[in-house]
């Protein structure tokens, strides 16, 4: 039974990662990056006030970690209830002080199956908190930016990194359902491929339902966001500038761009078995055609064995010499004329 977290003053991290809980800090500014790792007791010291104070956790085992940070930066119980929560479904939510984006990222596992880690961002005025379960390489190309000051980047306020940091999520994203989307064309044209109708080696429907299950996941993951991330646009949200407001329209443009190729595979995926139906109706009907056609062909050869297998006392071919073997040519001879009819009127 779920329990009330409303009536529980303890934190508990809800998910199976079994990562270690430990801190990357990169503070920045105009002038360059510092960064340090370590616990929460080396890396709070460092936090540097005239800087933009980008705190990447990894791992949620350290309920106490997560806990003394979240507390550093006057982030609320319930809010900091939803991070150590894998399991709670994608938001996007306002709060005085800092905005908050909980949502999933998803990792390919063997026989092309996904797996989610839940990712959560807190984003304040001179800070970025970012939640992973997990070890990620999803913030390798955006710390790299910040090295080399990519766009200037390090001149930008705090909502700049958490558009950056979105657009690699939705990067993510696409790079998975431009995937999924190439192997189920691949898939339609091995199903309605002209050299074998029937393919020997089809794709089973166990294949199929793989790519449904990740469907799935991919909208669960990505579909609240479509009405989540309005909350990013509102004029009264004083924490988005409004010179970085385009870029958190271009993080909506790839969100509809994913909506729109995830609406495409799901109209694959019902193709797809629906042709997998008719080629499994196909191939049973093939296989009866067979069996009909010698079922036919062994007719008449029943026919002309129960004649001869009566016990009727005058039955000329019974004393004959050669009637054993005439019975067994006119038996070959009517097989072989129905054979070549079926042939002739392309039955087989």
């Amino acid at each position: 039974m779920t329990k009330n977290n409303l009536l529980s003053e303890k934190l508990n991290y809800i998910g199976e990662s079994e990562t270690p809980t430990h801190l990357h800090l990169c503070s920045y500014n105009a002038e360059g990056t510092q960064v340090c790792r370590g616990n929460l007791q080396e890396v709070i010291p460092q936090l540097k006030t005239d800087c933009i104070n980008w705190i990447q956790v990894h791992g949620l085992q350290n309920t106490e970690t997560i806990h003394q940070l979240c507390s550093h930066f006057n982030i609320d119980f319930l809010t900091t209830q939803d991070i150590l929560n894998s399991e709670h479904l994608t938001k996007i939510e306002e709060h005085e002080t800092y905005n908050v984006v909980i949502l999933k990222q998803l990792s390919i596992v063997e026989q092309n199956e996904l797996l989610p880690q839940q990712l959560c961002i807190v984003q304040g005025k001179d800070y970025v908190l970012t939640f992973a379960e997990k070890e990620t390489d999803l913030f390798n190309e955006i710390n790299t930016a910040l090295e080399k000051n990519v766009l200037k980047i390090r001149n930008r306020q705090s909502d700049f990194l958490l558009s950056v940091i979105l657009n690699s999520v939705m990067a993510s994203f696409m790079s998975l359902i431009s995937k999924m989307e190439d192997d189920l064309e691949d898939l339609e044209e091995q199903f309605l491929s002209p050299l074998s109708p029937i393919p020997t080696k089809q794709p089973g429907i166990e294949e199929i339902q793989v790519y449904r299950r990740n469907y799935r996941l991919i909208k669960k993951s990505i579909f609240p966001l479509k009405e989540q991330i309005n909350k990013l646009f509102h004029a009264e949200n004083q924490l988005l500038h409004k010179a970085n407001r385009p870029f958190f329209s271009d993080v909506n443009d790839h969100l509809q761009f994913i909506l729109q190729t995830l609406e495409g595979c799901r109209d694959l995926l019902s193709a797809l078995v629906d042709l997998y139906l008719a080629n499994n109706d196909q191939r049973m009907n093939s296989i009866m055609k067979q069996l009909t056609i010698v079922s036919t062909i062994f007719i008449p050869l029943t026919f002309l064995a129960g004649i001869w297998g009566r016990n009727f006392q005058w039955m000329p071919e019974l004393g004959w010499k050669y009637g054993y073997f005439f019975a067994w040519g006119l038996m070959i001879v009517v097989g072989v004329i129905v054979y070549f009819y079926f042939k002739h009127k392309r039955w087989y």
